[in-house]
């Protein structure tokens, strides 16, 4: 019918650092809007599963690219939902992958097919990851850095793999962080960097509550009182 056009969907992006919170609270801004929501860096973990499952090692370029692109829309939902997928080794395998640029390139199409037109008729997208901003959706209708000293951040992870049963060194997962963070903001492709127009949340001394509360004062003064 003429004029029945679905409306563009709004799309909200929200980058930074591991453990930075930007996950939680893009979950929860998503719930809040009804918006869909794409965890990009789950993406990276599939590939860097699915690479390490087929007996091969993330610094593979051939088997992290062919892992890639194996991931199509039909196959991603259920390689998303394997337990798997948050373990640290699943993690800085990630990382790895993730510094490829084939790879970024084939999972690009995915994440803006996604925002573009979200699933379940959602009048919007939350996207966060580390390029959302910067690469995936540069138009997108509010931007959000979140951030936390490298140390909270650390503490954040360290308190994660406890209440998973991990054994784990506070030292080890500082030394972990940092390595994270300087392969994520040195990459030649797609590096880890504050959009120009995005707005800086640094959540170390923040609650849950407190940074969801700043968050959508902004993403509304972005898109409408209304819109959110």
């Amino acid at each position: 019918m003429i004029g029945s056009a679905r409306p563009r969907a709004r799309v909200i992006a929200i980058d930074g650092p591991a453990a930075s919170g930007k996950g939680t609270l893009a979950a929860r801004i998503a719930d809040h809007l009804g918006f869909a929501h794409l965890d990009t860096g789950s993406l990276y973990r599939a590939v860097g599963l699915i690479v390490l499952r087929n007996g091969d090692s993330a610094t593979d370029r051939p088997a992290a690219i062919t892992a890639a692109r194996s991931l199509c829309p039909e196959r991603a939902p259920a390689v998303l939902r394997d337990s798997e997928i948050r373990s640290d080794r699943v993690g800085q395998a990630a990382s790895t992958v993730a510094a490829i640029p084939e790879v970024r390139a084939a999972l690009l199409g995915f994440q803006r097919e996604f925002a573009a037109d979200p699933p379940g008729a959602a009048a919007g997208a939350v996207l966060d990851g580390r390029d959302v901003g910067t690469v995936i959706c540069p138009d997108a209708d509010a931007k959000l850095f979140v951030t936390a000293s490298v140390e909270v951040r650390a503490q954040r992870r360290l308190k994660e793999l406890q209440a998973r049963g991990v054994n784990a060194i506070d030292s080890h997962v500082l030394a972990d962080m940092k390595d994270r963070d300087r392969r994520d903001s040195e990459r030649a492709t797609a590096p880890l960097v504050k959009a120009a127009d995005a707005f800086v949340l640094d959540t170390s001394d923040m609650t849950a509550d407190q940074a969801f509360e700043a968050a959508l004062g902004f993403i509304r003064s972005r898109i409408g009182p209304d819109a959110a």
